[in-house]
């Protein structure tokens, strides 16, 4: 039976749930995933739990908070001015707290995404966070098949 290693090609179902233990995502009710390990597809700190597991096996682990997604870095909520938002998206778009807004990473060649944390006259503030950093989550995995 082949287990999981560094580098493996995976089949699996997975669910990733919050503090709050609600599902995050789930492949459980649909086709399973196929991934890489060591691809960058799931956090390290996930990766590092599923090394070892066998084909067939089902597990859930908790990470406790942070160890998956990272602490919550104040740094990264910050303050943009709105013309400067609007010279990058459309100028007429409305924002509300809560809203999740994509931005063009500094080459132009990708994508980030901020959370709208706060809004004043002229400024928004955004939380560049990953949504679960500093949280507890549980991650539950069947593993379907190793290459």
């Amino acid at each position: 039976m082949n287990t999981i290693q560094p580098g493996s090609f995976l089949t699996l179902h997975y669910r990733l749930a919050g503090p709050d233990g609600g599902d995050v995502i789930t492949t459980f009710n649909d086709k399973p995933a196929t991934l890489t390990l060591g691809q960058g597809q799931l956090s390290p700190a996930i990766e590092a739990r599923l090394m070892g597991l066998a084909e067939g096996t089902r597990q859930a682990f908790t990470l406790a908070p942070g160890e998956a997604f990272g602490p919550r870095n104040p740094e990264m909520v910050q303050r943009i001015k709105r013309k400067t938002i609007d010279e990058m998206a459309d100028p007429e778009a409305e924002y509300a707290v809560g809203d999740v807004v994509e931005f063009p990473t500094p080459d132009g060649q990708g994508k980030f995404a901020g959370v709208v944390h706060a809004l004043g006259e002229g400024w928004l503030e955004f939380d560049f966070n990953h949504p679960l950093a500093g949280q507890q989550v549980t991650f539950e995995v069947q593993v379907i098949g190793v290459l």
